[in-house]
């Protein structure tokens, strides 16, 4: 591993227009189910996967923001942090994805240049489809992106999407520790301790982070504005306040 008896966890973030797919992905991803059914997402929501890349033990942690203008001021905060980016839009929605430049644009003011696919979703819908192929590899080469087409229905293409970032991320994040040996010992990768007894000992703040987005996510606004400002805190000025939590 990268350092021995440490987890390396990856903030992946999944961005587009609303209805293209982006909260299928993750579930079809993370939990191997499909639904048709269109579920508008409200704010963020988040799941996540443990896989191994290259013998490391790494944790996927997915978040899923709404692609509706009237959450943008709130899906612009849970950018903070992210470590590699999906942006997705549909084959049959022309508007998704001439909204991808705007998207990217967003993403970067608040993170930076960080490993980032496009993606082409809903394409066992091909006979519908509004966008040109040469169209899309345009955008992608524009933009100079890795390019992928997938159906969340078909189970096409999605776990390569995810593998490949994680691949980029820890490639970046090798070359950073190459230069910096110090980085290292930065908590900011890191989410849980692995004990000689072989138990594990997760990092306290970022699981109250978790903790207080999904309560966000069932009792709504005054959880929301807690879990922002929580994550608005530095690490060492979180640990007094939360620290009881756990």
């Amino acid at each position: 591993m990268l350092e021995e008896d440490m987890e390396v966890a990856i903030k992946m973030v999944v961005v587009g227009n609303g209805a293209v797919g982006k909260s299928s992905m993750i579930q079809r991803y993370c939990k191997g189910i499909f639904t048709k059914d269109y579920k508008k997402t409200i704010g963020v929501d988040f799941l996540e996967r443990q896989i191994q890349v290259n013998d490391e033990d790494v944790r996927l942690m997915l978040w899923d923001t709404a692609g509706q203008e009237e959450f943008d001021a709130i899906t612009k905060a849970y950018y903070r942090g992210a470590q590699a980016c999906v942006l997705v839009f549909s084959t049959t929605d022309r508007e998704s994805f001439e909204a991808i430049s705007s998207w990217r644009e967003k993403v970067v003011a608040e993170v930076g240049d960080i490993p980032t696919v496009l993606v082409q979703n809903k394409i066992d819908l091909l006979e519908d489809s509004c966008i040109k192929n040469e169209e899309a590899e345009a955008l992608a080469k524009k933009l100079k992106l890795r390019f992928y087409r997938t159906s969340v229905k078909e189970d096409l293409n999605v776990t390569e999407v995810f593998k490949y970032l994680a691949e980029k991320y820890l490639q970046k994040l090798k070359q950073q520790t190459a230069e910096d040996p110090e980085l290292m010992h930065s908590s900011s990768n890191k989410i849980a301790d692995f004990a000689p007894n072989g138990s594990v000992k997760v990092d306290r703040l970022k699981y109250c982070s978790a903790v207080l987005f999904r309560w966000s996510e069932i009792f709504g606004g005054k959880i929301t504005a807690l879990w922002t400002h929580f994550n608005s805190f530095t690490s060492d000025e979180a640990s007094p306040v939360f620290e009881g939590m756990l």
